[in-house]
């Protein structure tokens, strides 16, 4: 398979062109004005926030974008589904609430929210998986898979189960419904290094359910038959302490989470653009973020979600460490070299991709154009 074209622009302005104006033309150079979105539901993907967490792609970024589609006379919507835990979002009532509160209003995005898998997350369609090694069905929020066409806003970062999140992982893991993200979190077990752990609670506290507890010798303890597998703990475990279960849990759920996205994507009309600026070190669902690994890149579009996320991967990879941050802290020395893995070393963010690629998603393999 040839390589896929990856567009990019990066962050610098002028008085005379804006970082949106940037954004529009990246858009139309990238090919979504190629689509036929006229009369269409078009479904964006987009992560709204957790509040307390400021790394959430900026509202006006997203009215830019649903202008350029309405323009085209698409019918956009955002949507995101809710979460497997019990946070801000995990009910369709508290989700819209915290998206208003994190300001994604019809004002400032230009459309409305539509949360993917209903009030309480029972909301799917069971979508057919082409093609699958782990599932031949994918339970999909009901918004996203009778719309029309999708568009991923994705907020390139770490995370501390599959790597790193972006385009795949938003679309994968984002669209499915309750059901569906315990599918694909259920291979997830984290374990304790009892040697490391030192009793501070921090994971106990921020468990959602309620799996961890200290023992007599005020050390955690995971209840496997509670945990669901989010790796909350992981992220906020200061001493390592908390870590994913070695071996094939992150590859696994990597794999799982591209077979969902080829259920969304599968012959239907599709873009995809990821952020990497606020390169946090984990997963944005978490109420705080951590400061940036690296220092902001761009915005990266395209029509290929795989190739897209490699590009993006390989820029994070190219740019230098931002010193004070969890990457130096774990002892990341020098400017090139492998980000996302020193983080988070026990997981393995090529598996998601390689396994699109199987799936027929897209490529690995990509010309890198700039805006």
């Amino acid at each position: 398979m040839a390589g896929s074209k990856v567009y990019w622009t990066d962050m610098r302005t002028t008085p005379e062109v804006n970082i949106l104006a940037k954004l529009e033309r990246l858009l139309r150079m990238a090919g979504l004005v190629s689509l036929d979105l006229k009369g269409k539901y078009t479904a964006f993907k987009i992560h709204l926030g957790e509040p307390g967490n400021l790394a959430y792609i900026r509202p006006p970024y997203v009215g830019t974008i649903t202008g350029l589609v309405r323009e085209m006379g698409g019918l956009p919507f955002l949507t995101d589904s809710n979460t497997l835990y019990s946070g801000r979002r995990h009910n369709a009532y508290d989700h819209i609430r915290a998206a208003l509160e994190n300001g994604f209003s019809r004002d400032s995005t230009g459309c409305d929210i539509i949360i993917a898998d209903g009030l309480k997350g029972n909301d799917f369609v069971e979508m057919t998986v082409t093609g699958g090694s782990h599932c031949t069905t994918a339970m999909i929020g009901s918004a996203v898979a009778e719309a029309d066409a999708v568009i991923s806003i994705n907020h390139f970062k770490g995370h501390e189960l599959t790597g790193f999140g972006g385009a795949l992982k938003n679309l994968g893991m984002g669209c499915a419904s309750r059901g569906g993200k315990r599918f694909l979190h259920e291979v997830s077990h984290p374990v304790i290094d009892r040697d490391a752990c030192t009793g501070c609670g921090s994971c106990v506290k921020n468990c959602q359910s309620m799996a961890i507890c200290l023992d007599a010798k005020h050390k955690a303890v995971i209840d496997h038959s509670l945990c669901v597998g989010c790796s909350q703990c992981v992220a906020v475990c200061r001493f390592n302490a908390a870590r994913n279960m070695p071996g094939s849990a992150s590859k696994i759920c990597s794999e799982r989470i591209a077979e969902y996205a080829e259920a969304i994507l599968h012959e239907r009309p599709s873009f995809h653009i990821n952020f990497v600026m606020n390169v946090s070190p984990n997963c944005d669902c978490w109420t705080s973020n951590d400061a940036p690994i690296v220092p902001d890149i761009g915005i990266f579009a395209g029509l290929d979600p795989v190739a897209l996320d490699q590009a993006c991967v390989d820029a994070v990879n190219a740019a230098p460490a931002l010193n004070g941050t969890a990457l130096t802290d774990k002892g990341f020395a020098g400017g090139a070299g492998e980000k996302f893995g020193h983080i988070h070393p026990d997981t393995d963010w090529s598996a998601c991709l390689d396994h699109a690629e199987q799936l027929g998603i897209g490529t690995r393999k990509y010309e890198l154009i700039k805006e």
